[in-house]
């Protein structure tokens, strides 16, 4: 199956009250786990492709594993560039390939992050890709991501409804109290914040920071709206857990297969479970 827009199913997520999540791709041990895990599932799923991550991996690389796994798992797949830092970037995401792309607009002024907007849907939608954009800053370290908790801003409700009349984005980001990476406490999410702009928007509300945040806040989030879920952190901790105990077990390892197996197998469970959770499973 070919890569597709997120439109392809985040629509029907919030309607049948689901979440698809985006796993991001670092490497092909990653590419390979989630691929997997979304193939045994049968569910949609979004690979996130960060700008750290393309640089790491090469931009024609990223797409050409992209490509390749969602033809194997023959489930719709959604190649994502994940919180774009500039109109540029975007475009270069969109020639090469890329599905779906997020402009990340955040720290700009308002009506700044609404005329960037704008220009990103318009030139991304003439192609058929998909947009996701962003309000509120979204606190802790992911990637080339780094925000101290206490710069982060949780999204403004009436800015956020306004946001995506005057954008239609396709998807909408808003900081509601999750953040990047693994939490040192239990996240306290505004619920209200996600009901109150749901009902007034089309667009599904996108969970970014979905790594360590509690089953029971997860599900609410979705009851509530919530289309699309970000988990990258929580998958990276369980391949190298596996990965530091297969080398530990066995000092004089060096055949990397050996030790990248395991790795790989605990990213596919992880994206499982999650698949899950998220009431993915079978909605391919």
């Amino acid at each position: 199956m070919p890569l597709v827009p997120m439109t392809a199913f985040l629509p029907r997520a919030k309607e049948e009250g689901f979440a698809v999540g985006q796993f991001n791709m670092n490497n092909l041990e990653f590419t390979q786990g989630i691929m997997e895990a979304a193939k045994e599932e049968q569910s949609p799923f979004i690979f996130g492709a960060s700008e750290g991550a393309i640089r790491y991996m090469g931009l024609e690389n990223v797409v050409a594993l992209a490509k390749i796994a969602a033809r194997e798992a023959n489930v719709p797949v959604a190649l994502h560039l994940d919180h774009g830092s500039s109109f540029d970037v975007v475009m270069k995401c969109i020639r090469a390939g890329f599905s779906s792309v997020m402009f990340d607009g955040s720290h700009y002024p308002l009506e700044e992050n609404i005329r960037l907007t704008q220009e990103v849907v318009k030139a991304a939608h003439a192609v058929g890709v998909s947009v996701e954009g962003e309000l509120g800053t979204i606190g802790g370290v992911e990637d080339d991501l780094e925000v101290d908790e206490a710069d982060a801003q949780l999204a403004n409700p009436k800015e956020a409804i306004r946001f995506w009349q005057e954008t239609q984005v396709d998807a909408m980001a808003i900081a509601v109290g999750t953040a990047h990476g693994m939490y040192k406490g239990e996240p306290k999410i505004n619920f209200d914040t996600i009901a109150e702009v749901s009902r007034q928007i089309d667009a599904p509300i996108v969970l970014h920071g979905g790594s360590g945040v509690p089953d029971a806040a997860i599900q609410r989030s979705i009851e509530l709206g919530v289309g699309k879920i970000n988990v990258n952190t929580e998958s990276q901790v369980t391949c190298t857990q596996a990965i530091r105990e297969r080398l530990q077990s066995d000092p004089d390892m060096i055949d990397p297969r050996k030790y990248l197996g395991p790795g790989r197998e605990a990213i596919k469970e992880t994206v499982r479970s999650k698949m899950r959770l998220f009431g993915s499973t079978g909605k391919a």
